[in-house]
């Protein structure tokens, strides 16, 4: 060793160098136990007064991903729950196994019609850890154990006895006439084959998401299924260009109002729409079609339905959720569920597993996130550091909102993750290996809540385009942001679509393409204007709800007691696109035209755009993408000949598309076959075009 220049020795977490020379040791320094900065502090300055915070987080994550894993930091090997509770094959035995983890309950039986319902006939054993289980033989039950059977257990808990429905139930279905709901063991003859479907998010490039909810797919009153789905929709997503379903309310719920936001059984596809295996199907042909499918996923909350949930499923109220009020949502009327405990976390990973392996989902959109990670649950102005960073975070939530994302990236490296957070958490799109918690993308909401604001506030003189363009462009390099004028929240009861705000009831009796009106004249401007500089301006991917591309004229009301149960408000009415004596197929021809611009350019890959040109005179906002040259003018009158842009490149520029084209429903105003030459001033480029009053118009260098 004493022939060596350099020793070193490593003491517990402090590092010692000793260098030795001609025989004699001297210690030369001591390495401080401060850590390396991670690098999402690194890259922003804003974060370091907070470094502590973000350190604890990432260390909090870590030591989750170890004790979860027992080292190996493989989530993929640990969230298996699904492949463990519930029924399961025994190939040696010749039976069934069912299992179920209910701690605190005192006793626990499984009884269905193939055992004639007797409650108290099967009596499942418990062992550590609080599972419980039992085993059927095929001797005694496979005549009567069969594909279709129904069956719930009976928990004797704290609270009493009560008939319940297992939290890995894989299927759930209604009785027509009760109105209950009870599990029901799916065993199909013959399994689904996935044979041959391999897709790859990452090679979809820019996301352009088509939000779907299945059941008001369909325009007839009632509730639409996946077959029809498959059948009518998914070639009209096609058609449109968008590359990506984002779909709604897919596991179990047991008020359709809900919008599948108040999940009961997190492992049993909505039985309203089909089976599983007509999901299966769909999703297997959208991705024939080169479309990719994200779930719309809601582990902020469950619905505290006490029959078909999981609240007090073992007779205690702190199983799956805190205790008390500490576990309840009082926005949402609803139960928080405990990411600090081990079982919970397990059983959220295993669910997201399930619905990767089992259904081949392309990634999520995690529900709530905001109401996740805040214990006030979001309910504040975000308007310091300090709020990201104090006592009211629930860091529990991050670590598993982290570690939600290292389990999909595992099980599919190209999977899309996507949070719903309106706060602005930072971190919140950011590498977990950068400190971040991973996601892929975030929701850009307050873009339609900018829309909103200033439709329902202000007239059009009133417009300020410098906050409309901060608004659209306050982003994070690297936070990549889901641009969108409305999705679903936009057009429910109590708020409107921005087609219905801006034309209102002249929708019922002005939108046959003879009408002269001027109100829906206006609408029909703004509303492509609206979407084509959302999409071009607002982030790095762009979503739309369905019925939103031709301007659907109504509300979505989900049958209820107020409106006499009627399905009249949901649905889709895609014949009003269809009948050409109507306005609305002409704001459905500019959102493939739009689409089908993006698609050609790629201009959400392009980042940010450029800004040319701010006139507040004229309303007149100029930017370019790469050789695209983008003119909005939002003036509701003022239209200028011979208006002077700035440009980026000199060259000849032609005008390539316009929303005041008439096969758009505009009036033609815009020649197309004019060029526009630039013109140098001292170091800049200018060139004229005819800057037409509530228009947009997007010209593109055709030559140096």
């Amino acid at each position: 060793m004493s022939g060596q220049p350099f020793l070193f020795a490593h003491i517990l977490r402090e590092y010692f160098f000793i260098c030795i020379f001609v025989g004699s040791y001297q210690i030369i320094s001591t390495m401080s136990t401060k850590r390396t900065t991670l690098p999402m502090v690194e890259r922003d300055e804003w974060l370091a007064p907070v470094e502590d915070v973000i350190n604890r987080r990432y260390d909090n994550y870590q030591a989750a991903l170890k004790r979860l894993t027992g080292g190996s930091g493989r989530l993929t090997d640990m969230a298996n729950g699904y492949n463990y509770f519930g029924w399961h094959y025994d190939t040696t035995l010749k039976g069934w196994w069912f299992r179920e983890w209910l701690p605190k309950a005192q006793d626990v039986y499984l009884f269905g019609d193939f055992n004639n319902w007797q409650r108290t006939e099967l009596r499942l054993q418990k062992g550590d850890g609080g599972v419980w289980s039992i085993f059927l033989p095929d001797a005694m039950y496979s005549y009567r154990l069969t594909h279709g059977s129904l069956y719930k257990i009976h928990v004797h808990g704290h609270n009493g006895w009560y008939d319940r429905i297992p939290a890995y139930a894989t299927r759930v279905v209604q009785d027509e006439n009760t109105k209950n709901f009870t599990a029901q063991f799916w065993n199909p003859e013959k399994p689904f084959n996935w044979r041959g479907d391999k897709f790859d998010m990452s090679k979809q490039g820019s996301l352009l998401i088509y939000e779907s909810h299945v059941g008001m797919a369909q325009e007839k009153e009632g509730v639409g299924t996946f077959k029809e789905f498959t059948k009518k929709i998914l070639p009209h997503i096609k058609e449109l260009g968008y590359n990506t379903i984002q779909l709604m309310a897919v596991a179990e719920h047991p008020y359709y109002g809900s919008f599948g936001y108040h999940v009961a059984n997190f492992f049993a596809v909505s039985s309203r729409f089909g089976t599983p295996e007509e999901l299966k199907e769909l999703i297997r042909t959208a991705h024939k079609m080169g479309i990719g499918v994200i779930m719309d996923l809601v582990h902020a909350h469950f619905v505290k339905n006490f029959n078909e949930g999981l609240n007090e499923l073992d007779g205690s109220n702190d199983q799956y959720s805190k205790p008390g009020d500490e576990g309840y949502q009082q926005y949402w009327d609803s139960r928080i569920f405990d990411y600090g405990k081990h079982e919970v976390i397990h059983f959220l990973l295993s669910n997201i597993k399930y619905w990767i392996e089992e259904f081949h989902f392309d990634g999520f959109r995690f529900d709530g996130v905001t109401s996740m990670v805040y214990k006030h649950r979001g309910y504040t102005e975000f308007d310091c550091r300090e709020k990201f960073f104090n006592d009211e975070v629930d860091e529990e939530a991050i670590c598993y909102l982290t570690l939600a994302n290292k389990l999909t990236h595992e099980l599919r490296p190209d999977a899309v993750n996507i949070a719903e957070d309106v706060s602005g958490m930072p971190g919140m799109v950011c590498p977990i290996e950068d400190g971040g918690v991973g996601f892929n993308y975030r929701l850009g909401m307050a873009i339609p809540d900018h829309w909103i604001k200033i439709l329902k506030e202000q007239s059009d003189d009133e417009w300020d385009i410098w906050e409309m363009w901060n608004l659209l462009t306050n982003r994070l390099p690297g936070v990549y942001t889901v641009a969108y004028a409305e999705s679903h929240d936009q057009a429910m009861v109590g708020d409107q679509t921005i087609a219905f705000r801006l034309m209102d009831k002249e929708m019922y009796t002005a939108m046959d393409v003879d009408s002269e009106n001027m109100i829906i004249d206006r609408g029909m401007a703004l509303h492509k204007m609206i979407r084509l500089i959302t999409l071009t301006a607002g982030g790095d991917a762009y979503l739309t709800f369905m019925g939103n591309e031709f301007g659907h004229p109504e509300w979505i009301d989900f049958p209820r007691e107020g409106n006499n149960w009627s399905y009249a408000h949901a649905r889709r009415q895609w014949s009003l696109a269809k009948d050409k004596k109507l306005r609305f197929h002409f704001l459905e021809a500019f959102d493939k035209a739009m689409i089908a611009l993006q698609n050609e350019y790629n201009l959400l890959a392009d980042g940010y755009p450029y800004r040319l040109q701010m006139d507040e005179g004229c309303k007149t906002i100029v930017f370019s993408h790469r050789d695209l040259i983008f003119v909005f003018n939002w003036h509701h009158s003022t239209s200028v000949n011979d208006y002077i842009i700035k440009v980026r490149e000199p060259g000849k520029y032609k005008l390539i598309l316009s929303t005041d084209d008439k096969e758009f429903g505009g009036f033609g105003r815009m020649d197309h076959n004019a060029e526009h030459f630039t013109s140098p001033v001292e170091d800049e480029h200018f060139m004229q075009v005819y800057n037409v009053c509530r228009t947009a118009c997007v010209y593109k260098k055709i030559e140096e």
